[in-house]
């Protein structure tokens, strides 16, 4: 059996049990860990006496600080595998979520977050994905990251209205220390015991050709950062702004909040989509026109988006690209650099993506103050215009010398 160099492995475990320990980690570590906030923020805030912009911060810091973690994580992937990273990654986030709920200050509250952003570059998509890269054969790949990012694609779906109604029966405090419970009741042994033959067996990438540091020297991977930071923080801007500007379209509120629940749901679609059309087309083309076409539904938006069926349109489209960096990424950067050294190239480009994600919601809010939402929703259609027609560059660009031999 064979083993990829910079990701070795002990042996290549079975799919379907990787794919299910990580569909199930993924799906809880992304609702605990990130979507609670969004519903315990407004209780939370009135119990600290703090403002919702302060106490939102936690969660921009928390996002920063798995950005700033994400290349030395990455180099411990490569070294020695996800098993203990993950597991303790777990731990460290339940730890953290249960110290959340035990706050009573805001500077308290920065301090939590600051464990739950160590504990996310730890435990969710980037060290999950490098797993995936390393414990199974090329051949399944695509299919096991699907798998994954199928599952977790629900997080919101599921842990919203669960932590809606756990904060509406036992209060903002006693929620979270049931969802640390379950965070650790679930996450830890999975992780533990399902990721046991994928530790690394130590196997260094050379200092040559196999080094992660080759892509540095590499143009298209810069094109790459540039198109990936620039769909991130597009996809940040219109997660947070999204209702305020349809609602100011004319929308109510209740029907600006279920049209933006459309993107969780179609981002599954669109992962689908993009997978299977994979058989007929590279993932960057792919990725490429998706990307063109979030950015035309978005410039349509404020044309059309007060007609409930022309919001709906603009929505759907849009929608259909909002996961698909999840897959896209991974699938890319193996297509171009191969397997060696994935966990530090990956980490790599995930540090300014994830920096960009936690500060462009801010910066959205500090542009529509200053120009208007319709200005700063055509600023998100240039984006994604932009981002797609970088990939189709990347896409042309020659990979010579670029794998590992």
């Amino acid at each position: 059996m064979t083993t990829t160099p910079g990701l070795a492995t002990r042996a290549v475990v079975r799919p379907g049990r990787l794919v299910g320990t990580l569909a199930v980690t993924q799906t809880v570590g992304y609702g605990v860990l990130y979507y609670a906030f969004s519903v315990i923020l407004g209780p939370m805030s009135n119990d600290l006496g703090i403002s919702h912009t302060t106490a939102a911060g936690a969660l921009t810091l928390a996002v920063l600080m798995s950005g700033l973690l994400s290349i030395p994580v990455g180099r411990w992937l490569d070294a020695r595998g996800g098993h203990a990273l993950m597991t303790v990654g777990s731990v460290v986030g339940a730890v953290a979520v249960f110290g959340w709920s035990q706050v009573h200050s805001a500077a308290q509250l920065y301090l939590v977050f600051v464990l739950i952003g160590v504990a996310s570059a730890m435990v969710l998509y980037e060290p999950a994905f490098a797993v995936v890269v390393a414990a199974t054969e090329p051949a399944r790949r695509a299919k096991a990251l699907l798998g994954v990012t199928l599952v977790a694609g629900f997080a919101s779906s599921i842990f919203i209205p669960l932590t809606g109604q756990l904060v509406d029966r036992i209060d903002w405090r006693r929620a979270l220390v049931v969802l640390a419970v379950l965070l650790a009741a679930l996450t830890v042994p999975l992780h533990a015991f399902g990721l046991r033959r994928t530790a690394a067996a130590g196997h260094r990438a050379r200092r040559s050709r196999t080094s992660p540091a080759r892509v540095l020297h590499d143009p298209a991977f810069w094109l790459l950062a540039a198109t990936f930071v620039l769909h991130g923080a597009a996809l940040a801007v219109i997660a947070v702004h999204l209702v305020q500007y349809l609602t100011s379209l004319g929308h109510p509120a209740v029907v600006a909040a279920t049209l933006a629940g459309l993107l969780g749901l179609l981002s599954v679609t669109g992962r689908v989509v993009t997978t299977l059309s994979t058989r007929w087309l590279p993932m960057a083309t792919i990725v490429g026109c998706i990307l063109v076409g979030q950015g035309i539904a978005m410039s349509l938006l404020p044309v059309v988006g007060r007609q409930l069926l022309g919001a709906i349109g603009c929505l759907v489209l849009f929608g259909l690209g909002f996961g698909v960096a999840s897959i896209a990424t991974p699938a890319i950067l193996l297509d171009r650099y191969g397997a060696t050294g994935y966990g530090t190239i990956a980490g790599t480009l995930a540090a300014p993506i994830l920096i960009a994600k936690a500060t462009a919601p801010l910066g959205g809010a500090l542009l529509a103050a200053a120009v208007g939402y319709r200005t700063l929703v055509l600023l998100v259609a240039a984006a994604c215009v932009v981002a797609g027609v970088l990939l189709f560059v990347v896409r042309r660009m020659p990979t010579e010398d670029l794998r590992p031999v």
